[in-house]
Parts: C-alpha cells; structure tokens; sequence
C-alpha cells in the first residue's frame, strides 16, 4: 500500500470545477447561507492557530501518521513518568 499527497482537484481541472458547481449549486445553499455562526464554535476560533492546521496539511499522509504516533509515544511516557 502507497500513500500517496495527491489532490485530484490540482492535476485535474475539469474535478476542480465539478467540485465547485456541487458548492455552488446545491439546493440547500439558501439554506446554508442563512444559517447563523454557533457562538460556541466562533469563540473557540478565536483561539486556533490555522497555520498550524494548513502547515500539518502540507505533510503526507505518511508523515502525518509519524507524527502522530511520535506524539501517542510521548504521551505514554509522559503517563508513566
């Protein structure tokens, strides 16, 4: 099994504008344009450093898995310590 960093949306342009008539187009849209931001989810935004997000987002699947269970090993020694 390969993971493979690959968007088909980036190589394929015609997937990319599927992708966004199905945002655009869908029925419910007026619906979803209404709806009101949930206070909650708004003031824990306020606190979420995105870059982190996107720079974790540019890692494959690969090193994200590393990563994280680099991060599991050190939490289980932080337990048993």
């Amino acid at each position: 099994m390969h993971a493979r960093n690959h968007d088909s949306s980036r190589s394929d342009p015609g997937r990319a504008r599927y992708l966004l008539v199905m945002v655009t187009d869908h029925p419910n849209r007026e619906r979803y344009d209404r709806l009101e931001p949930d206070p909650v989810i708004e003031a824990y935004k306020q606190d979420l450093d995105r870059t982190l997000l996107r720079e974790n987002l540019t890692r494959s699947v690969t090193e994200r898995v590393t990563n994280l269970i680099a991060l599991q090993r050190l939490a289980a020694e932080a337990r048993a310590a």
